[in-house]
């Protein structure tokens, strides 16, 4: 089992990619398919037409690694395929089957499961408190006291 932290962002490829790509291209994916970039540190998955096999790039502070899986039986099953609902990004940039690209993003935790063929449409996750998303560091004005 892999041990991902917690702030690790999951990116996965919607489309079926083809296996044979190696760090070049699936580092070009990452760029014009997914729009992140891959020295980020997170995580980007990519899986074949089949279900059967899935790579996993990531940036390793000083290099590429790729995590390569193929399943003897079975198949994998993303969100997407299931009816989980998703944030999926549509991009403009078509692949090389000329159809529309797509990613979406999961948690850390969801990752695992994915990988140990736990069926994500059944999980039920229990609300927690998400902090607000923020553009940026707030203002020096809205953190000074105002005089009343």
């Amino acid at each position: 089992m892999l041990s991902i932290s917690r702030t690790t962002r999951v990116f996965l490829a919607t489309a079926p990619t083809d296996m044979r790509k190696g760090f070049d291209g699936l580092f070009a994916l990452v760029e014009n398919v997914i729009r992140e970039d891959p020295f980020s540190g997170h995580l980007f998955v990519f899986r074949n037409r089949r279900r059967d096999r899935l790579k996993v790039l990531w940036w390793d502070r000083d290099g590429l690694a790729i995590f390569y899986k193929r399943l003897e039986s079975g198949s994998y099953q993303f969100p997407m395929d299931a009816g989980v609902k998703v944030s999926v990004v549509k991009s403009t940039v078509s692949n090389a089957d000329d159809t529309a690209a797509a990613r979406c993003e999961i948690q850390s935790d969801e990752l695992s499961l994915l990988l140990e063929g736990i069926d994500l449409g059944s999980v039920k996750r229990r609300r927690r408190y998400q902090r607000p998303v923020t553009d940026g560091p707030p203002a020096i004005d809205s953190m000074t006291p105002s005089p009343t």
